[in-house]
């Protein structure tokens, strides 16, 4: 077993070892999943500032050499349910170091107490806080990761219905784009996903939709008309439960004549990225995502 592969089973091995299951209460799950995310490392370079968005709270995040006339827009995963701008400062600064940008993450408001469409809501405020401050839409980009790369998703379907300019383009990592848990990898890859089970996110979904349909388009964004959208790249790991909700998004956004790149990474846990400080893989797959957010920037 070579090196990274082997660093890559230990990684492994410490998800499927982790106490966090979203079928728990969700205090205590919210709970548990900070405590796992906080204790990552972050690049001592960067800098974090706290800062609001149109009420929204967000963490504002620079690092060496970034352009201050463009950022980058992060909503966090943790199944609508769990997550923080604190807690994933560090992956959102090595996305937005690699795109040569600022950085603002979202601290969008989380259910159960703030159950759909709230988060979508808090989304568009911060996204329209960037354009009254006097960025161009040209000059953002949005990513998300799990529940945040749906949201994205559903951030820019709303933004279009809204009339508002959209971004130059948006990344979304192992989106969580389908809230009614039919895809088929919720079953294919069950045994081989180390982080999500279909139990939990099926536990979760109903704090979330609070009554709303699954297949509501801003809820489950697969089932929404992407026409319009800006360019998509989307990540996900082969060994995903959510991996067919990546490959259903491609398709959707694809036959809606968005330029979609879908990149599918063999062996790869849900959100590798955030490992970059021991993953290759990780490192790789935030210098990819960076390139395709800078070029969109140039081009505009």
């Amino acid at each position: 077993m070579t090196t990274e592969n082997t660093v890559l089973a230990q990684l492994i091995a410490a998800l499927r070892a982790g106490d966090l299951d979203f079928a728990a209460p969700p205090l205590q799950t919210r709970a548990n999943f900070e405590g796992m995310l906080t204790t990552l490392p972050v690049q001592p370079d960067l800098t974090f500032t706290n800062d609001t968005l149109a009420g929204v709270p967000t963490l504002r995040i620079g690092g060496p050499g970034v352009a201050e006339d463009s950022a980058l827009l992060h909503l966090h995963g943790g199944a609508f349910i769990a997550g923080s701008a604190q807690a994933y400062r560090g992956l959102v600064g090595e996305l937005a170091r690699a795109t040569g940008v600022i950085g603002y993450a979202v601290d969008y408001r989380l259910a159960p107490e703030a159950p759909f469409p709230a988060a979508v809501d808090d989304s568009v405020a911060a996204y329209q806080a960037l354009l009254a401050r006097g960025l161009p839409a040209n000059r953002i980009v949005l990513t998300g990761d799990s529940a945040g790369g749906g949201l994205v998703i559903s951030t820019l379907v709303a933004l279009r219905d809204a009339g508002l300019p959209l971004p130059a383009a948006a990344l979304v990592i192992s989106p969580w784009a389908d809230l009614t848990g039919t895809a088929a990898s919720r079953v294919t890859k069950a045994a081989a996903d180390p982080s999500l089970t279909s139990a939990g996110l099926e536990a979760v979904a109903p704090h979330y939709l609070n009554g709303t349909p699954a297949t509501h388009p801003l809820a489950s964004p697969i089932y929404a008309d992407l026409t319009g959208l800006p360019p998509l790249l989307i990540h996900v790991g082969s060994t995903e439960v959510l991996l067919d909700d990546a490959i259903r998004l491609a398709g959707v956004a694809g036959a809606a004549n968005v330029a979609v790149r879908l990149e599918v990474w063999p062996d790869m846990p849900h959100v590798w990225h955030a490992f970059h400080f021991m993953l290759d893989e990780g490192r790789q797959a935030i210098a990819g995502a960076g390139d395709f957010l800078r070029n969109a920037l140039k081009g505009n």
